[in-house]
């Protein structure tokens, strides 16, 4: 992450506003901090909210560049304002949008993990119950990460970017609620295309670094899935059976893909 972007941010937030960088994409820089964009700072108050920024590219022209990060940013906001009041779909809430300079605030989701595993995301959750990859808790938690893409794509929306670094775990007493994260690439669709590639996405990544439990934990997240098509009787049996059908044929195409290199 160069200290120009940091510096950039801090010079536009002003000096009243702490940043602490935790990650770079292709897309955009994620700050956390604990000052909220509207309410005054109090001693008392632990709360921390999430800043995404978008940064400029140099090599588009500045006009241009202008016009799709205002686009992207405000195609976020929008998409997480819609998701946020699906009943039972868990995605960070939307506090502020600055689309002309690429700013979106966001809630705050997950913690460190015990142990050193680090965030708490789907990823380093897997890796924390490597010693006990069959448990109940991993079994449970990964048929909710199931519920919540298949809550995703029966309302038709997609992600875009499914991958375990993508789904954040909060703990709730003993349990662990996934929330669906980063919706840069996100999109409303009833493709069933676009849903097939959600879920091969997801699986590849799940098969890249947990190989040895990789299959067991798909079928999970799968059964997840199917439920929430299942409940809707007749017509999700269907929209289920041509999804499922969809994403078995992305699968072969990315086997294929593999094969030839």
């Amino acid at each position: 992450m160069t200290q120009e972007f940091v510096d950039k941010v801090s010079a536009y937030l002003t000096q009243d506003v702490d940043i602490t960088p935790i990650s770079q994409g292709a897309e955009a820089i994620v700050f956390s901090t604990t000052t909220h964009p509207y309410l005054p700072k109090t001693k008392n108050s632990f709360e921390k909210y999430i800043i995404k920024y978008r940064p400029p590219k140099r090599y588009r022209h500045p006009q241009i560049d202008q016009t799709l990060t205002k686009h992207r940013t405000l195609n976020e906001s929008r998409l997480l304002a819609k998701l946020y009041l699906i009943p039972g779909l868990y995605v960070p809430q939307l506090i502020a949008c600055d689309s002309y300079n690429g700013y979106i605030w966001l809630e705050f989701l997950g913690e460190d993990l015990p142990g050193g595993y680090g965030f708490s995301n789907l990823k380093n959750f897997l890796w924390m119950h490597d010693k006990d990859p069959y448990s109940d808790l991993v079994a449970a938690t990964l048929r909710k990460v199931g519920r919540q893409i298949g809550l995703l794509h029966w309302n038709d929306y997609c992600h875009g970017d499914l991958t375990s670094s993508n789904i954040v775990l909060v703990k709730d007493d003993a349990e662990w609620t996934p929330h669906l994260i980063d919706f840069g690439l996100g999109s409303v669709s009833n493709l069933v295309e676009d849903k097939g590639v959600d879920l091969y996405v997801l699986e590849r990544a799940i098969l890249s670094t947990h190989s040895k439990h990789a299959e067991k934990y798909n079928v999970w997240i799968m059964q997840g899935f199917e439920a929430v098509y299942n409940e809707q009787g007749a017509k999700g049996a269907k929209k289920l059976k041509e999804v499922t059908k969809r994403f078995q044929e992305v699968r072969l195409r990315g086997r294929k893909r593999s094969m030839l290199g």
